[in-house]
């Protein structure tokens, strides 16, 4: 067993350990950000192969917590979570979120090397709408002449454009459930013809030569992950620490001025706002589930600013759902001088 894969191995959970359902396979970052969230030798860990199993595994109380990708800094939000927190039929009203991960996300291209092959140029492709294409921050280990199809999840696209229009411009991009399964579908090919977008752990895993490393567009490309469970954190509530909250609520959009009037019921108690996110209704075409994440607990609340703020909310909205409260990890991050776990 390798260096990486002994960093990432589970040791012998006690019998009937809680179960921690993590966006699989094993390797994913998911799966890495879950490891870093919790004690290795407390929880029995269980990839899912979508969110929506990860979901259904915390509403049906198969596992205690369950980890999913919520936002990435280069790339935006996870849609797939976003849609499950909508909860449009109901599914899943007891899931709450109660605690945020951070990972810090480099990206490899994972393959197999041609026979003969020969150190890449590196050369950009110019195009009408881009005759000065920017450059990628890293050239592949090896010509890429021979790769015909990609594997990744639909996040990790926009955050490795550069990269792709450099070297892999045209390239069929296939979206798979998660990164580490790209990696696998690819570990499956024998023609040698596919790559995937992963972790270096995931090319460790599945016996991947490295095409190309550190392909994302930042180097400060950061994934939030949250950690949902069924029911209310009781332990949350004694907690000190700076806290986020997430609401999601739907208004009249015939109104003039609703949604200006829910955010404004923030403003008047002085609450923050981290996040706001939409999803469409699918009721009634362009109209949307609005998605607002702030600072403060609605279990930890001794100045009554986060129940006068929801109070408010309350009378400018036709339906509205609070989504759980958890410890700012961002905040605790930056105290420390870092934005994130490292991968």
């Amino acid at each position: 067993m390798s260096s990486k894969q002994e960093q990432y191995a589970e040791p012998g959970s006690p019998p009937n350990a809680p179960i921690v359902s993590f966006l699989g396979p094993v390797s994913s970052y998911t799966h890495q950000a879950a490891l870093a969230s919790f004690e290795s030798d407390t929880y029995d860990y269980e990839p899912a192969q979508t969110i929506t199993d990860v979901f259904t595994a915390v509403q049906s109380g198969e596992a205690a917590l369950g980890v999913v990708p919520f936002e990435n800094s280069t790339n935006g939000a996870v849609i797939f979570t976003l849609e499950l927190l909508a909860d449009r039929h109901k599914q899943f009203l007891d899931v709450t979120v109660c605690g945020e991960a951070y990972l810090d996300v480099s990206h490899y291209l994972l393959g197999r090397k041609s026979p003969g092959f020969q150190d890449a140029s590196g050369t950009c492709t110019p195009t009408l709408s881009s005759p000065s294409p920017a450059k990628p921050r890293t050239k592949p280990t090896c010509d890429l002449k021979h790769i015909e199809r990609l594997y990744t999840h639909p996040q990790a696209w926009g955050q490795c454009e550069v990269f792709l229009g450099a070297y892999l411009k045209g390239i069929e991009r296939i979206d798979v459930s998660s990164t580490s399964r790209g990696a696998e579908i690819v570990k499956e090919d024998t023609t040698g013809t596919s790559a995937a977008i992963a972790s270096g752990l995931a090319a460790d895993i599945h016996g991947l030569d490295v095409l190309a490393k550190a392909i994302e567009d930042r180097t400060d490309n950061t994934t939030r992950f949250l950690i949902i469970r069924k029911g209310i954190d009781e332990a949350a509530a004694h907690s000190t620490a700076k806290k986020k909250s997430l609401i999601s609520f739907t208004i009249d959009h015939r109104s003039p001025g609703a949604l200006a009037q829910v955010l404004d019921s923030f403003r008047g108690y002085a609450l923050n706002l981290t996040s706001i996110n939409s999803r469409p209704t699918k009721v009634i075409p362009f109209q949307y589930i609005f998605f607002v994440e702030f600072e403060g607990s609605k279990l930890n609340d001794p100045s009554g600013r986060v129940r006068g703020a929801l109070d408010s909310v309350s009378k400018h909205v036709q339906s509205w759902r609070w989504l759980g409260s958890w410890d700012n990890k961002l905040e605790v991050n930056s105290l420390r001088g870092r934005g994130g776990f490292t991968s």
